[in-house]
């Protein structure tokens, strides 16, 4: 008795070479994903007080902020007070979200509790 083989699956090869390349990859995506900030969301809250008070910030200042805050993050920085020269924000790093915001005269009379980190900004 005789058996016929009627198809023969192609199963890859995985040689040093693809397997370097395939962990290339993924340690290049890793990086890339770490090292670009994710977009800040403003929480209501923040929003309103930004309308508020008048408080706008350039997008070039909302990015150079994106970027502290992801750094602050991977030093296990939470919730950070964030000072630049129009305002003072709370953000929490660890959700990437603006929590509040007010100016800096306003800021100067207030005690900052609950935060783990600060980032001043010039």
């Amino acid at each position: 008795m005789s058996v016929k083989i009627n198809h023969i699956q192609n199963y890859p090869i995985h040689t040093n070479n693809t397997l370097a390349k395939q962990q290339s990859s993924f340690k290049s995506l890793l990086e890339n994903e770490l090292t670009n900030s994710p977009k800040l969301k403003i929480s209501k809250h923040a929003q309103a007080r930004l309308t508020e008070r008048e408080i706008t910030l350039s997008d070039e200042t909302w990015s150079q902020i994106e970027k502290k805050i992801s750094e602050a993050r991977r030093k296990g920085v939470q919730d950070s007070l964030v000072l630049v020269n129009e305002a003072a924000l709370i953000i929490n790093a660890k959700n990437n979200t603006v929590i509040t915001a007010m100016d800096r005269d306003e800021a100067r009379t207030q005690i900052f509790t609950n935060i783990t980190g600060a980032i001043i900004m010039d």
